[in-house]
């Protein structure tokens, strides 16, 4: 018989507009699905877990984060984007071992369970050989996180694989296909990151696209960043191409046209925003509004911890908040005498759960807390003093919680955290091993005065 497990007595969020909210409700989990939601659940035979003092939601989804970068944790928090493409991508990537990308899996995707993320899209730009495909898969499936392994281009140096490049994608994709994901349904699934318009030349970008149409895969690019894109009209280009189509996720968006949003919702493409990373780094401010206006609903993303957090609050709160700032702004500058629509945190949750499943073609298995899909489940406590009292449900987890409210997580049935504690992990091995690949990577780079070192530190 499967394992059963009756979360009993939470204020259950379920992203489901059929089920809605249930105060004081419960949550049947089955082996791996989602058995029953319903404010009273009788089940004999369960381990029974009290959750009176917390709020129950469907695990976060983080839709774009390059997690072999975890080793290099808050190595550029002042850089631009510019900065980056220069000190992560063209001095820091070709360091990179396959020993290195296991480490910063491994280390980043127990982040992201940490902070209450249950899928998360593995935008994997750092597959130099064969091998450092094979650490990165190893380090996920080791975590047992729901994941889209995003296979994406070697990173061996700017010149060669960025800016016009003529370097197509690797055929390896084709063995990790054959060899990882045979089948579309596990727990981990395959997905291909591509450099698109401006930074491969158009015989590039046809053979990319096309790769990924043959073995089946959905597609994800970043486009209109700026300064680095912001210019390329990269949706209006592969519109040229005839390449758009809905397996096709576009990153970013700060500078589209709005043509090209159009393009991108006739087309049935989706959208993942990273505000934090947008914001700081000058991609430009977080397109939520335009990508409403047109029909589109984005989900969230991390995007880098080089230089920024790795939590689904972090960026709930920036988005919230640009979006509105920029509403308002709009009221002040057109001096209007009424207050258009503006943005709700329960539009802010959606986009980092339900939103974000849609965007990683995962709606039939996780996103909501649905009878019948997998048990990706989050319990935050509402007994810490950032979040209570409660009044407000949703207002508080977007704008009032934060990773230490993550009590207990989920994924496909399994529990990974409980009483605030990740469970089964050996962290210091993951720790020490992301140490030990930051040291090295640091020697490949001109150290900065105010950095840390092991020798004076003990870091």
């Amino acid at each position: 018989m499967a394992q059963r497990t009756l979360i009993r007595g939470g204020h259950i969020i379920s992203m489901d507009p059929e089920i809605g909210d249930i105060p004081g409700g419960d949550l049947l989990i089955e082996g791996e699905e989602i058995a029953a939601v319903a404010p009273s659940v009788e089940a004999s035979g369960c381990e029974v877990v009290d959750a009176s003092g917390a709020i129950v939601i469907p695990g976060f989804v983080d839709s774009h984060r390059h997690t072999w970068e975890t080793s290099a944790r808050g190595i550029a928090p002042d850089v631009t984007l510019d900065g980056y493409f220069d000190l992560v991508l063209d001095r820091i990537a070709p360091a990179y071992r396959p020993e290195d990308v296991y480490a910063g899996n491994l280390l980043g995707a127990l982040e992201a369970v940490d902070s209450g993320i249950t899928t998360l899209l593995d935008w994997s730009h750092i597959n130099n050989t064969p091998d450092h495909a094979d650490e990165a898969i190893r380090a996920l499936s080791e975590v047992g996180i729901r994941a889209v392994y995003c296979y994406g281009n070697p990173n061996t140096s700017l010149a060669d694989w960025w800016f016009e490049s003529t370097l197509k994608a690797p055929e390896d994709i084709r063995r990790v296909r054959d060899r990882y994901f045979s089948s579309d349904k596990g727990l981990m699934t395959l997905a291909m990151g591509t450099r698109g318009p401006g930074f491969c030349t158009p015989e590039v970008v046809r053979h990319d696209w096309e790769l990924a149409r043959e073995i089946g895969v959905p597609i994800s690019v970043h486009v209109g960043m700026g300064p680095v894109a912001g210019r390329f009209r990269m949706v209006e280009q592969l519109h040229d191409l005839g390449l758009l189509g809905p397996d096709t996720t576009y990153i970013h968006c700060n500078h589209l046209t709005d043509r090209e949003f159009q393009l991108i919702a006739e087309t049935g493409g989706t959208v993942s925003i990273a505000p934090m990373v947008e914001m700081t780094m000058g991609h430009g401010i977080p397109p939520t509004g335009e990508v409403l206006a047109h029909g589109l609903r984005p989900s969230l993303s991390c995007d880098v911890v080089t230089s920024v957090p790795g939590d689904p609050f972090t960026q709930m709160r920036f988005l919230f908040a640009a979006e509105r700032m920029r509403v308002h702004q709009r009221i002040f500058d057109e001096e209007l005498e009424e207050v258009p629509p503006l943005l709700s945190s329960r539009d802010v949750l959606e986009f980092a759960t339900i939103e974000g499943a849609r965007v990683c073609g995962l709606t039939d298995r996780t996103g909501s807390l649905t009878p019948g899909k997998k048990a990706d489940v989050v319990m935050l406590s509402i007994e810490r003093v950032n979040a209570a009292p409660v009044t407000d449900p949703v207002g508080t987890v977007v704008c009032s919680m934060d990773t230490s409210n993550v009590d207990s997580v989920w994924v496909n049935g399994r529990a990974l955290k409980r009483g605030g504690s990740l469970l089964g992990f050996d962290l210091e091995r993951a720790r020490r091993l992301a140490e030990d690949s930051r040291d090295h990577l640091v020697s490949h780079v001109e150290r900065l005065p105010h950095w840390a070192t092991p020798r004076t530190t003990g870091l």
